[in-house]
């Protein structure tokens, strides 16, 4: 059985669809069986990982309004063995509004992802910059939430709403949310307002702050214009080994927890 991972932020910028790629990508890397869900109607995590939104035939969207079986939407990235996608369309920017008198609205992307964590190790969901219904929507769906915080002080604003958003869902919806990690990125070592924000994010939330902090990096930036992961375009890059540290952070949690089943020598 596998596990489903929200990362989310109602704050943009924060480095959700690099987080959501790069960690999916470094998953796959590690040989775990991985599906990343583009649930961002900008689509850029389809874009990120090689395909054009404008070709896309069948996406989230159709799952979520129309019912689609997911297995029939499912993308082999073809850049990594192990890594699938899930993508999306900007027709889901029109979902909310459509979802709006369904039964269960909140439920659609639970009901479409759920049949699926058998055949995978991790999926991973990245969610729009926004708390409407499809991020609740993912977070019904989701085990557990990775939330990116960037390393500049506006970002700590809008944290605690999000964990209050949290809260009610894992009241109301989700009962079995729990949040994986709060993840610290863009980091700059150079400046002092970056290792403030690092130090008072540690001193609040303390064992929810992942080890890994990702840096600030030309090559993350550089990465999704040739539509490929960090990995694939410099291994050796300072935000691809944060990524990679990332991975096997979350790995080494959730084999120690018992979920999910390890696939990989990496968890041997």
């Amino acid at each position: 059985m596998g596990k489903i991972i929200a990362v989310a932020n109602q704050k943009g910028g924060v480095g959700k669809t690099t987080s959501a790629i790069n960690l999916a990508a470094s998953l796959a890397a590690l040989e775990y069986r991985t599906l990343l869900v583009d649930a961002d109607p900008q689509a850029n995590a389809t874009s990120g990982v090689g395909f054009d939104p404008k070709d896309i035939e069948n996406s989230i969207y159709e799952c979520m309004v129309d019912g689609i079986n997911a297995q029939d939407i499912i993308l082999n990235t073809n850049i990594l063995p192990h890594l699938d996608l899930m993508p999306s369309h900007i027709d889901l920017v029109g979902a909310e509004v459509e979802m709006i008198n369904l039964p269960n609205r909140e439920e659609k992307m639970k009901d479409a992802l759920r049949p699926l964590i058998d055949q995978y190790d991790f999926i991973i969901i990245d969610c729009s910059p926004s708390l409407g219904l499809i991020t609740v929507n993912a977070l019904t769906a989701a085990h557990s939430v990775i939330v990116p915080v960037q390393c500049e002080y506006f970002a700590l604003e809008g944290l605690g709403k999000l964990l209050n958003t949290i809260k009610i869902i894992q009241s109301r919806l989700n009962t079995e949310l729990e949040i994986e990690g709060i993840l610290l990125t863009m980091y700059d070592v150079r400046l002092r307002l970056s290792n403030q924000v690092v130090e008072e994010v540690k001193l609040h939330f303390q064992q929810l702050v992942f080890d890994t902090i990702i840096p600030r990096n030309v090559k993350l930036s550089e990465s999704p214009s040739f539509g490929i992961p960090v990995i694939l375009h410099d291994a050796e890059s300072k935000g691809s080994i944060s990524y990679l540290n990332l991975a096997r952070e979350i790995v080494e949690k959730n084999v120690e927890a018992g979920t999910p089943e390890a696939t990989s020598d990496e968890a041997a």
